[in-house]
Order: C-alpha cells, then structure tokens, then sequence
C-alpha cells in the first residue's frame, strides 16, 4: 500500500520563515516537518510514497532525494500550477491506481496511529476513511459531523460559531480507493472536502470517519509552529528526539558543547555541534539548531533558532523564532512573537519588537528600535529621522499607517489643546499622507491649522507667526519620485532639534500614544488669506529701495512647484519685469531627478540669455531652495552661489556675523574679511544652522546646498525670500551676477565618500585623531584637520548610512586631490 504525501503549498501565514523555502522543510526540533511525516509513514509500513511538490519543488527533491537515508523509496509528482489537494494527487494518479492509498499532509505533526487506521478503512468496506480529530477551537478546519457507526453525515469548511456543530475536524489524513479518482477532474485545481467529498456524500458512497486519540498540529501559523515545538519538548508526541537526555527534559544533540556553567531549565533542545558558553541561561522550549553559537550571558526563552546562527553576548531572545545563517548581535533584543528570517543580521543593542517580521536577508541597525515588519526595505534604520525628516518610498516604506503613528507620536510630546500647522507639496501621496496626519492630530487632542498644498516656506512662516507648538509638512523626495519626506517643525517652523526628534522617536518606539476623550476630540481649520500674510511681510521686512529704479528683467523657473502659489501675488508689488517658466502645480512629476534639473537649468539659461534678462532663478518644488544663473545664461554652482550671496549682503551690511556649516569652502572667509564680516562655523545640521541665525548679531546664512536664510524676514531657509533679497541686492549694487562671481577667489574644495561599517566608525573617527598628531584639530562637526599651510580635510561620519565623507580644500586642484587621497586611505584602513 502506498502513501501521497502533500507538500505543494506556500505556507503564506508562516512567512517570513517560508519566505525562501517550502513550508514542509520548516524544522520542527531540528527535522523538517515532512520528514516527521516521513518517519510516520515508515514506521506503519509505508516504504513506498508519492510526494506531490509545487512551491520550491526542487529544495524538497534535494533534501529528501530517492528517500534511501530514510530506507523509503520516495518519488515525486510535479504541479506546473497549484491543483488543489485532490487535483495534487489526482497529478500522481499513474502510480496510484494499483491499490487502495493513504494521503498525508506534510506540513502536519501528529503521531496518529496509521496502521489502526487501516484496520478501521477495511473493516467498514470504506471507500475514503478520513482521519478526524476533537479540537477545542475548530474555526480554521473544515468540520465533520458522524453516526453512531462513524458513517459520515455532513461537511462545513472553516465555519463561524454560529455555524459550528462539532468540535470534530478534518486532519487532511486520507485512507482511499483508487477508484475515487475518477471523481476528480486531471489539470484543474480541486479540493477533497469542497469539491470531491460533498459530490460522494450526495451520491451515497460510503464516507467513514476515524475518530483518533492522537497528537494532531496543523503547522499553519508562527503560533502553531512555536506550539508544536513545545509540545514535542514536553513529550506531546510520540516522535522520537534525535539526542541525549541529559537531565529531565533537557536534550542534546551528538557533538554538541554545554559549558558547565551555563543555566538551563527544560524542556529545551540543544542541536548537534551548537556551542552553548559558561553564562548562557537557556530557559523553557528554547530549541537551538545545528551549529548554533551562543555566547556569554545571552538570555534565551521559548526561543527557536534555526541552524549556523551566531548569538553574541548579553542578546535576549523571548518567543521568537531566528531563521538560519542569521547573526544577533550583542546586546540585541527579540521579543515575543517576533520572527527574523534567513541571513539577517540583527545588529548591537538593535531592539525588534513583538510581533515583528524580519524578511531575508535584511540588516537591522545597531540600536534601531523595529516596531514594523521589514519587508521591502533593506533594513531597519537605526534612527527614525534622517537629514530630510521621516523618509521612505511611498507606500512601501511610508505608508499611510506609518504616517498616523508618527503624528500620533508628535501629538503625544505635545500639549492637548494646541494648535499644529499642516502642508504639503502638489503630490497626491503628500495629499493622501496629509489626511492620515491630521486625522491622527485632532483623535489626539491636537488643533489642525491645514494649509493645504503650500510652499514650504510658508508653512515655516505661518507655524512660527501664529501661536502654534509645531507643523508637519510632507513632501516628495527631491530627485526621487518614489521618495516622500514626512517633516516635524517646531513652534519657530524650524525643522525639530534633535533632542526633540529623541524624545519623539522615543514615543513612537514604545507605541505610547495618547487618545482624546470624545469631548476633546479637536478642530481642523483652514486659515484664510496666509499667502496674503506672508508676502505683505516679506515686502515689509526686505529692502526693496532701488528695485523700481533698476527695471530688472528676470527669468524665473519654479518648477511646477507650489511657490507658484505665492509668486503671482508677490511679483505683482516687486516693480520687476518677469517671464516665468512651469508657473503651475504638477500633481503627476511632484520633483525632477538631476538630468531633468539639469535640462531646465540648460534651457533656464537660453532663455536668460535671448531674452537679455539681468539673471534667472530656478525653485525647487517646495520653494525652500534656489539655483541661480547668471546674465550670460550660465549656471552658477551652489558653492559660488553661496559666495556670490555672502559678498552681496556682506558688502552691502558691512558689520556683523554670518553662519556657515564648516563643509563650506574657506573663500568664505576671505570675503567676509573683505567686507569687515565674520564667519561663525556651525554643524551641516539644519536646526544648528537656523539656531544659529536666532543671534541677532548674524546678517546672512547658508547651507552650500541652495538653501538661504534671511534673518530680518525668517530664521529658516527660504526660497523665496531669497530671491527677494537677491533683486533687492543686485538693483542697489547695479552689478551682474557674472561680475560678482569674478571678483571672487577661486575655489578647490573637493569631496569623496568611503563605505564604512556602523561598527568601525567610532574606531575611524578616533584614528583621524589619532592621525592628526599635533595639527590643529576642529570638532565643531566630526574632525577638521587643518595643515600649517592652511590646506584642510574634514572627516564627517553619515548619519543615515554606513559611509563617511571627506572635503579637502587646498590652494590648487592637485593639492586637494593629494590631501583628499591621504586622508582617504586613513579612513579606508581605520574602516577594513
């Protein structure tokens, strides 16, 4: 008599841990399920069996190969397309039609008694016998209802409770009739009990149940995978365990190391060739794989860790399930429920949270805090802001719930009843992210302000103008169609410092989030007439002497962004004449990548050029930053622009202080120097930068990056105002863009990043120290080593990514390069 064994499906509910591999390879105390099954089988005499394989076909007829190390004779029947369990044998029917058959799944453990079975078949003239099963909660199978003489009377499958009539089950255990075969139509896919079963009911045939007193487990979901384990540990099942019981309930595996001194409390399964250190608590249904390592003061329960994983030290592993070829790191946590799969690594102090899917081959950072499933995404970050706020692809790593927990999270560091302004670019994600935002802020007791589709610079002013304790804004990536940034502003619309971007990911690292009482459930309001505000201000503020009298022609491009919103109503009171370019919203192409900046700028520069024009202004798509071109239709990079900026307003201030990151060329100084202005270095972080101009000794500030700040309108960056400033500055000067460029030194500032490990950049950042010797040292922001001939090379490790970055600037090209390759090669060496 032969045997079918089902190993065709997906296992979907189990994913990650079937994510790369076949739901019946999954180990159960160290042995795939299937070959729990296969044991079975041989056991009561099954030597000859059928396996139907569909999903990753080719790992189980590699594993399990002829079935000669199991003393079976194993063959195999391939599904092109999933058939159903019945279309699946029906697939196998040329070696079934001999003798009557017995069909097993291969991703169930139970230790039925198949021989009883059998005996049950013929002694009732059956022509299928299903094996049947008293369960306490028979929701997800298919339930079966008998006679007194076992005689089958009636299906359901996987009812409600109101439709429940039985509490016993389906165990998808088979003894059949060849014959029953032809009730099964070849290459479509059919099911036994919603197809085959109800059709032979009708017809009278003689279906009979075998009630077992056995152990049955449908290894469907990671709670069921985690249960199966532990029953098998407390002697549930009648399987054996491969190994050596050591003390009760303690089993090891042949050529398995325990140090004495490690604490373990049974039942537990340690796997041959594991290597448990001194230190090591493994507590209750802890199941280690083949070559497992476990280091020192690791703390392990109801854990089960697949094989050749690597535990470091001092890691705490709670009802979790660590997928095979994967390293936790030390000082890691995984808590209940969490499932990391194959060739992760779980990086040093990383916290995965309960619940959590981890998918192959991932990394999670060193001290992340994972409360989401990584899915897509290459790993879990480390720190929940990144230099452009939250930012993720749509709706694969920022969705709309992402985007609900962090409002959620803002709303809890802030005080119920206060005010939050929100905007967006012209994306319909940014538009659909903004809804989830406010619908978390008012369920939070939090007032919405909602600009609608603003500049960001408008969204800045209004936040700081009005009594509001922050803003959210939300944008398209710029450059990345696919990106959006989700920015948190504080009460000055300045981005969030970062002890307040700690004290929100703490927040929403710990899923704290506060809920109003339906009372207090607050108001969404969209303010009138703020575009109006913000350019009668900016007029206001702004020295505008001189613009009328100059009668500046200009070319502006904004982009298809949102400070086409604003432009009309201001250009209008300027007295400049203006041709504008994409003067609209874009909802389709929210941002540009670089080649498509580029072309625009190109065609900026045409249209500067023809049509005689004093200068042209590029916007991004938000309005915060600009891109200028000069008279003759030339681009100035951002790095002369910055310049170009600092010597306009230094040499029309000619007192005072201007804020600069330290990445920014020295050229900086001389022109302050020039003018009797003075440079204050700060940091490349945004917020230090816009504290910075807070100071009301600082006239000027910027970022290198297009970005400027205009202190006596706003101490934030903004396009806008900028551009403003810049009309004001060149109609007064009556000099062209071309001509202050060339009254400026020249620059040879040059920048290389090299790959870093996280774990090596504490050790690289020490040996450029170290390296730096008795050369003047400046650590505003990472290490600046300055020369005696005042060349210079700033080492700054990435916040965000396992990269460090390196400016050098020298009195000519070569020397930059020389300083850059020097310095490059420490960094290389310090990071191997």
């Amino acid at each position: 008599m032969k045997a079918v064994v089902m190993a065709g499906g997906e296992g979907t509910r189990l994913r990650p841990m079937t994510a790369n591999q076949p739901k019946p390879l999954l180990p159960v105390i160290n042995r795939p399920i299937m070959e729990h099954v296969l044991r079975l089988l041989k056991r009561h005499g099954f030597d000859e069996t059928v396996v139907t394989v569909q999903f990753l076909a080719a790992l189980i007829r590699n594993y399990f190969g002829d079935g000669e190390e199991l003393g079976m004779s194993l063959s195999y029947a391939t599904e092109e397309m999933p058939l159903g369990t019945a279309g699946s044998v029906k697939n196998a029917e040329e070696a079934l039609r001999d003798d009557r058959f017995l069909v097993i799944s291969g991703d169930a453990l139970t230790d039925i008694d198949l021989t009883e079975m059998v005996r049950f078949h013929e002694s009732n003239d059956a022509l299928v016998t299903i094996g049947l099963k008293r369960v306490p909660n028979p929701l997800e199978f298919g339930i079966i209802i008998v006679d007194e003489e076992y005689r089958i009377q009636r299906f359901l499958e996987k009812p409600t409770w109101g439709q429940v009539f039985s509490d016993t089950v389906n165990t998808g255990i088979y003894v059949m009739e060849p014959e029953v075969l032809d009730y099964v139509e070849a290459g479509e896919s059919v099911d036994w009990s919603g197809d085959v079963f109800p059709k032979l009911l009708a017809e009278g045939a003689r279906l009979f149940g075998y009630v077992a007193d056995c152990y049955w487990e449908d290894v469907g979901t990671h709670e069921s995978y985690l249960k199966a384990q532990a029953d098998m540990l407390s002697g549930k099942v009648d399987i054996d365990l491969d190994g050596f019981e050591v003390m009760p309930g303690v089993w090891i595996a042949e050529g398995a190391e325990v140090d004495p001194e490690a604490v373990l409390k049974g039942p537990l399964y340690i796997g041959d060739y594991a290597k448990v250190e001194a230190g090591v608590e493994l507590r209750e249904f802890t199941v280690l794989g083949s070559n497992v390592v476990v280091k020192e003061g690791a703390f392990l329960h109801r854990a089960v860790v697949h094989d050749n994983v690597f535990v470091a030290p001092s890691t705490n592993l709670r009802g979790c399930v660590i997928g095979k070829n994967t390293d936790i790191m030390s000082g890691a946590r995984v808590e209940e429920g969490a499932i990391v799969g194959d060739e992760c690594v779980i990086e040093s102090e990383a916290y995965v949270s309960s619940g959590v899917k981890v998918y192959p081959f991932k990394t999670i950072e060193a001290g992340a805090v994972v409360n989401t499933s990584v899915i897509w995404e290459s790993r879990g970050q480390r720190n929940l802001f990144g230099p452009r706020g939250v930012s993720g692809l749509i709706n694969v790593e920022i969705t709309p719930e992402l985007a609900v927990r962090l409002a959620s999270a803002y709303a809890t560091t802030l005080r119920k009843g206060t005010t939050v302004i929100t905007g967006r670019d012209a994306s319909r994600a940014a538009r659909t992210l903004k809804r989830a935002v406010i619908s978390a802020l008012t369920s939070s007791a939090i007032n919405v302000e909602d600009l609608e589709a603003c500049p960001l610079p408008v969204a800045r002013f209004e936040t700081g103008r009005e009594d509001c304790a922050g803003g959210i804004y939300i944008r398209t990536t710029l450059g990345d169609p696919q990106g959006v940034d989700i920015l948190f502003l504080d009460a000055d619309g300045a981005d969030l410092s970062l002890n307040a971007q700690r004290k929100l990911e703490r927040v929403f690292g710990r899923q704290e989030y506060r809920r109003a009482f339906p009372g207090e459930i607050a108001e969404l309001n969209y303010p009138a007439r703020v575009v109006e505000t913000y350019t009668r201000d900016l007029l206001r503020r702004v020295d505008m002497s001189g613009v009328r009298e100059a009668e500046l022609k200009i070319v502006l491009d904004v982009a298809g962004g949102t400070a086409s919103l604003v432009l009309p109503a201001l250009l209008g009171k300027v007295g400049v004449e203006v041709l504008t370019r994409n003067n609209g919203l874009d909802e389709v192409n929210p941002t540009e990548t670089l080649a498509e900046r580029m072309r625009d700028l190109q065609r900026l520069g045409e249209l500067v050029s023809s049509s005689r024009a004093a200068f042209g202004v590029r916007f991004d798509p938000v309005g915060e930053r600009i891109s200028l071109v000069d008279e003759n239709g030339e681009l100035i990079s951002d790095d002369r622009a910055l310049l170009v900026m600092l010597d306009l307003v230094a040499a029309e201030r000619r007192a005072g202080r201007v804020a600069l990151p330290v990445t920014t060329t020295r050229v900086a100084e001389k022109v302050c120097r020039y003018h009797g202005v003075q440079v204050e270095w700060t940091s490349t972080s945004q917020d230090v930068l816009t504290r910075a101009v807070a100071d009301p000794d600082i006239v000027f500030a910027g970022d290198g990056r297009g970005g400027f700040l205009m202190p006596e309108f706003s101490t934030t960056v903004d396009g806008i105002a900028a551009f403003i400033k810049l009309v004001g500055l060149i109609a007064r000067t009556r000099l062209t863009l071309s001509q202050i460029d060339a009254r400026i030194p020249e620059a040879h500032l040059l920048r290389r990043s090299v790959p870093t490990p996280w774990a090596a950049k504490g050790s690289v950042m020490r040996t450029v120290v170290e390296a730096g010797g008795d050369r003047q040292i400046d650590t505003t922001d990472g290490v600046r080593v300055v020369e005696d001939d005042g060349r210079w090379v700033l080492v700054l490790p990435d916040p965000s990514e396992a990269v460090t970055h390196l400016w050098a600037e020298g009195p000519d090209e070569d020397a930059a390069q020389a300083l850059l390759e020097e310095w490059a090669a420490v960094v290389e060496r310090a990071g191997s």
